[in-house]
């Protein structure tokens, strides 16, 4: 009995967030959970690494002493795996050696960076050729919205489903990565959604990263953070305006115990096909006045930044953040104003600016409470558009970031439109 227990518990984690397929190793750590990577995390509070994977053999889950190797019809597999009941192990536990037995028995807990459900499986030594390693992973993350309108929907958003891969040139120095959407979204140039990230990273100067190529801007802390450690489900109204864009363009990035940076200078298209429709300028200095003083007194982060170019128009965003992470505690408030930006929805020459505060808690590795009081003004000059968002939410880390399930309660009080009450059920799996 407990081995169909535990092994219903295990399926019912994989159900809920299922589609996706691939994942990394000292690569992808080097370049996902540093500091100074293009993509600013926000979250550092658990300096250890907790990516343990057993290593070992994989087996088929669907072999069951089996040498016949033809295709089981739905009928003959539905017997074949009823006759697990049958089973009485005397030893209660998953094996290691089965594919959910490595997820089951995988201990991740860092909710700080992207780990990965099957790191060592999907790495990769190529005998011939530049390339000294790679390593490949898959991601998925889907919502359920119910909204409380008389226009009750209960869609279901594919999020992201991502392929990827990280990796390294035989010169250690130098390291890639290339991230592609293979589904297309309604209304946009397949190519354009198709192209996720695609740069190389040279890492020879001590304390920094050159960058160069096709990755997000640093546009604020949130409108810069990687999707995949994002605290809601969706960002907060500044950072989906202002920020949470992708560009062509050259960075230099510093990380120190008291300061880090991150320049770049580059085209103000937002997709991989939109040429140099203009240049841009983003810059974004931390400052970590504690330093190593962090682990004991937590970790204090004063930030501010700029981005500005031009793509039609002219614009100039400029945001300042304080976060104060100390054990269990999590808490930050950015703000920002613009003259014109230049985001994710699109370009707007309106004068707009807004702030969100968000705080939370984590009872253990696995669980945080978390809200965020949001607003935002899409226009300084027009009174009465105000927009704000009150949202609370639990996120359960099932391992981690690699497999999490989100719930999310948004309440949308809104000045020139209707308010409205959502609730957001999201999963995420990277492997």
């Amino acid at each position: 009995m407990k081995n169909f227990l535990r092994l219903i518990f295990v399926v019912a984690l994989l159900f809920v967030s299922l589609p996706a397929s691939m994942a990394t190793e000292d690569i992808a750590e080097d370049l996902l959970e540093n500091k100074q990577e293009n993509e600013i995390v926000l979250n550092q509070e658990d300096p250890e690494k907790n990516n343990d994977f057993v290593k070992k053999d994989t087996k088929s889950f669907f072999i069951f002493n089996n040498d016949d190797d033809d295709v089981m019809d739905n009928t003959e597999l539905d017997f074949t795996l009823l006759k697990l009941l049958d089973t009485d192990k005397s030893n209660d536990e998953i094996s290691e050696d089965t594919l959910f037995g490595k997820i089951y028995h995988s201990k991740i807990t860092r909710t700080d960076v992207p780990t990965f459900l099957l790191q060592d499986d999907l790495t990769f030594k190529p005998q011939k050729g530049p390339v000294k390693k790679i390593h490949t992973y898959g991601a998925y993350r889907g919502s359920l919205s119910s909204i409380w309108r008389p226009e009750y929907s209960t869609d279901y958003d594919n999020l992201t489903t991502q392929i990827g891969m990280y990796g390294q040139f035989k010169n250690p120095d130098y390291k890639f990565k290339l991230a592609v959407n293979p589904i297309p979204i309604s209304g946009r140039n397949y190519i354009d959604s198709f192209v996720s990230d695609m740069y190389v990273v040279n890492t020879s100067i001590p304390n920094h990263q050159i960058v160069a190529g096709y990755s997000r801007v640093q546009t604020g802390v949130e409108g810069g953070t990687s999707t995949y450690i994002l605290p809601f489900v969706a960002r907060s109204q500044i950072a989906r305006n202002f920020g949470s864009a992708r560009s062509l363009a050259l960075k230099v990035i510093g990380n120190y115990q008291y300061a880090d940076y991150n320049f770049s200078v580059g085209s103000s298209g937002r997709y991989i096909t939109s040429g140099m429709p203009g240049a841009e300028f983003n810059g974004w200095v931390n400052f970590k006045p504690l330093g190593k003083k962090a682990k004991k007194y937590g970790k204090v982060t004063i930030g501010a930044g700029y981005n500005g170019g031009h793509n039609r128009i002219d614009y100039n965003v400029a945001s300042a953040y304080i976060g104060y992470h100390h054990k269990r505690l999590w808490s930050n408030i950015e703000a920002a104003i613009a003259d014109g930006y230049n985001g994710s929805k699109g370009i707007s020459s309106n004068k707009a600016n807004g702030y969100a505060a968000t705080v939370g808690w984590k009872f253990n590795p696995h669980f945080q409470l978390i809200g965020r009081v949001d607003q935002f003004d899409p226009n300084r000059n027009v009174s009465g558009d105000l927009s704000r968002e009150y949202t609370i939410g639990l996120n359960w880390f099932i391992k981690g970031q690699a497999l999490k399930f989100v719930l999310n309660y948004v309440f949308c009080d809104n000045q020139n439109r209707a308010d409205s009450h959502k609730i957001i059920m999201a999963t995420q799996i990277i492997f």
